[in-house]
Formats: C-alpha cells, structure tokens, sequence
C-alpha cells in the first residue's frame, strides 16, 4: 500500500464506540493542537454547503454515522469523493447501505440541528482511478432539497480562484491532529492554493503518491501546516466564494513539503456539463 492515503476513514468501524480512539494505518504526525489539523471550529451558518456523509448502520452513532465530508452544489445535488464509496470504505456497494444519508445545517454531529436527508442515487465518476485518485468525485442525488441558501457554486476551467497563492478554507469533521482525534464540531482551516509546480515536485510518483494538474490541485503551505485529514474527505476546499476542490488525498496531514492534494472541480464541471454550473447562484464566500 502506498503512504499516501486516501481521507475517508480506512474501513467502517466493527466497535463504533471507540472511533475516536482507533490509530489510522500510516497516520503520519501532524500539526496538534489545532482542527481539520492547524484551523479552527466553526458554525455551520459559515459553510452552510458543508455537509457530513453518514451512515450509522456503517458507522455507529458515536458520531452519528459521519465517515466522510460533502459539498453542496444544488438543492438536490451533493458531490463527495469516490473514494468514500468504494467497498475499502463502506464494505460494500453504496447501493447496499440502506441507510446513507447527508447531515446538513448541522455544526455538532450529535446535535438535533439542521436535518438528515437520505441519498436517493449514487452517480461515481466513470473516469476514477483509484490507483492514482485521478478524478476522484462522485455525484448524489437526495431524496429532499436543501435550502438555496446552503448552495455553493463551482468554479469552472480558467476561473481566477484556482490562481497559486489565492486563500481558500477547507472544512469538515475529520482528524484534527493525524493521530485519530475526531472533531464532532465543524472545523475549518485557511490554506492557500499553490502551483502546480511546487504541487508535482511534492508528489512525483512513488511511495508519496503522483500529482496531476489536470485532475488535482493542491493547497497548504509549503512548510506545514492547515490541512484536511482523515475524515475530511469529500468536503469542501472554497476559494472566492465557489468551490475549488474536494477533500482527496494526501501524505500524512500537515506534513512539511507535503500538502493536501484536491479534486479539481472545474473537472466536475466539465464532466456534468456547462449547463449545471450555470443553474446555480453565485457562491458565498467566508
């Protein structure tokens, strides 16, 4: 297996009530004493696009099911990562995992706020290569809507927001110290996207993992730091007000010269059409 990994959970958990406590295979030391792994907590009124992917009878109900992150794009229409379908993570297909379903509106998991909708359709991006999370997104469909208001917009090929430098948050409920310290709370980090060069220089196949520019951007900063973790995946990385990428894999979290690696959603795009980016209203930025 190689070091890099993938930051769903690794596999659903046989005793829920010790979630919190379970070392993940190849968890590399990370920033502490921080959330998402160097940020912050936040309400979910702040990234109300945000939302947990759960299944309790997967998962347990230590954390109300959650395993991964999501994001939002329509009232309807929520993307995630492949990878937290896959039998790896679920133990089977997603379409046997009767009770999978969103948290939305919700800044505490065991909280009664907000509301849980269930996935209706599971659509994986037929291009996904899990040897190399090259095109790592899938599209869900739900079963309710979601308020307009909690809808962000994706930013397409070419938008400015992908520019080296610009500052993006990434948020979600995932390990907040690359040691298995689950957040129940929202947190979020403010990292900055960074070029594809650097990015291709951290990650140039082997052990850590390959990057490529045209599926993957990649955000942190180059000595450590912010970053999504385990847990996190799916979720949200948001740059100007539009979702820029997708919580997707990484080497170990917060680790110097290695940042996080991202869908690029102007892929997403790409791949569902011109026509959706262009239903949705503007985005709403922190």
């Amino acid at each position: 297996m190689r070091r890099s990994i993938a930051r769903a959970l690794i596999r659903p958990l046989i005793l829920a009530a010790t979630v919190a406590s379970i070392p993940l295979v190849n968890a590399a030391p990370a920033v502490a004493g921080g959330v998402v792994v160097g940020g912050f907590p936040i309400d979910v009124s702040q990234a109300p696009w945000t939302v947990a992917l759960a299944s309790r009878d997967r998962f347990g109900g230590t954390r109300a099911g959650q395993f991964c992150g999501a994001v939002a794009v329509g009232r309807s229409t929520v993307l995630t990562a492949a990878h937290c379908l896959s039998g790896e993570v679920l133990g089977s297909p997603p379409n046997r995992v009767p009770d999978l379903k969103v948290i939305a509106g919700r800044t505490d998991l065991l909280s009664a706020q907000g509301e849980e909708i269930a996935v209706q359709d599971v659509r994986i991006n037929p291009r996904y290569d899990a040897r190399t999370s090259s095109g790592d997104f899938a599209v869900l469909t739900l079963a309710g809507q979601l308020p307009q208001s909690a809808v962000i917009a994706m930013a397409g090929p070419g938008d400015p927001a992908y520019t080296p430098g610009t500052d993006a948050l990434v948020s979600g409920w995932g390990d907040t110290t690359g040691g298995g310290d689950y957040a129940r709370r929202l947190q979020a980090a403010r990292v900055r996207v960074l070029s594809d060069e650097l990015c291709a220089k951290a990650y140039p196949g082997g052990p850590e993992g390959a990057y490529q520019a045209d599926t993957m951007l990649c955000a942190g900063e180059a000595a450590g730091g912010p970053d999504g973790c385990q847990g996190d995946s799916g979720g949200p990385l948001v740059a100007g007000g539009r979702l820029i990428g997708l919580v997707s894999w990484g080497s170990g979290c917060g680790r110097p010269g290695l940042p996080g690696v991202y869908t690029r959603v102007s892929e997403v795009v790409r791949a569902l059409g011109p026509a959706t980016a262009a239903r949705q209203r503007p985005g709403r930025g922190l």
